[in-house]
C-alpha cells in the first residue's frame, strides 16, 4: 500500500517535471523493462537502446499522466511495441518483401492489465529471491540476466572462467526457483513470467 502511495506521488511529481521522481521510477522499473525487451529482441546492445527510447518517451509524455495512471503498465506496453518495431525492421532488412507481420502491438486493456499484474509480481518475487543470493552469484546473475552481458564478458570482468559463470548461473537459477517454491507456493506454478529471465 505504501509503495503504491509513493508511486502515485512520484507520478504526480513527474507530470510537474520533477527529475528526481523520474529517476526513482527509472530505478524501480529499468531492470524489468530491460529484461522484457531483451527477451524479445535477443540482443543486449539493441535492448539498451530500446530501454533508453522507452524512458525518453516516458519523460516526453509525462504531462499525459495523472496520479491514478500506472507507469508500470505504460512502460510494459511501450517497451513491447518498441521491441516489435525493432523486430519488424530486422525482418524488413532480411527479406525483400513482407506481406504482413503476424504479431500485433498490445492494445487490449484487459490483456494489458493482466500482463501488468504478472509483470510486477514476477519482478518483485525475482528481486526478492536474487537479494538473498551470495554476493558473487548475485553479481553474476545481475550482469548476465539483468544487463544481458555474455558469459565471456562477465568472466573477463570478474576475473573468473566462463565455466564458473555458467556454474554460478545454474546454481542461482536453482536457488531462485527453490526460494519461490518455498515462500510463494501459490504462485510457483501459476506465474509463468517469473522464469523468462532465469531460464
Amino acid at each position: 500500500m505504501e509503495k503504491l502511495k509513493n508511486e502515485e506521488l512520484d507520478i504526480q511529481r513527474l507530470t510537474a517535471g520533477d527529475v528526481s521522481a523520474f529517476n526513482r521510477l527509472y530505478e524501480r522499473y529499468h531492470k524489468a523493462v530491460h529484461a522484457n525487451v531483451l527477451k524479445l529482441v535477443k540482443a543486449p546492445e539493441t535492448a539498451k537502446e530500446v530501454l533508453q527510447d522507452v524512458f525518453l518517451a516516458l519523460w516526453q509524455n509525462r504531462f499525459k499522466f495523472d496520479g491514478k495512471d500506472s507507469v508500470a503498465g505504460w512502460l510494459f506496453v511501450v517497451s513491447y511495441n518498441k521491441s516489435l518495431k525493432v523486430l519488424r525492421q530486422r525482418l524488413n532488412e532480411s527479406v525483400s518483401y513482407v506481406a504482413e507481420y503476424t504479431v500485433e502491438p498490445v492494445d487490449d486493456s484487459d490483456k494489458i492489465a493482466a500482463e501488468e499484474e504478472r509483470y510486477l509480481l514476477q519482478m518483485d518475487l525475482l528481486d526478492e529471491a536474487v537479494a538473498i543470493l551470495p554476493a558473487r552469484k548475485k553479481e553474476v546473475f545481475t550482469l548476465c540476466r539483468y544487463e544481458g552481458r555474455t558469459k565471456e564478458d562477465v568472466a573477463e570482468m570478474l576475473g573468473i572462467s566462463p565455466q564458473s559463470v555458467t556454474d554460478y548461473l545454474k546454481q542461482s537459477n536453482a536457488a531462485i526457483k527453490e526460494y519461490v517454491g518455498q515462500h510463494y507456493p501459490t504462485y510457483a506454478h501459476s506465474i509463468v513470467y517469473l522464469f523468462f529471465i532465469i531460464s
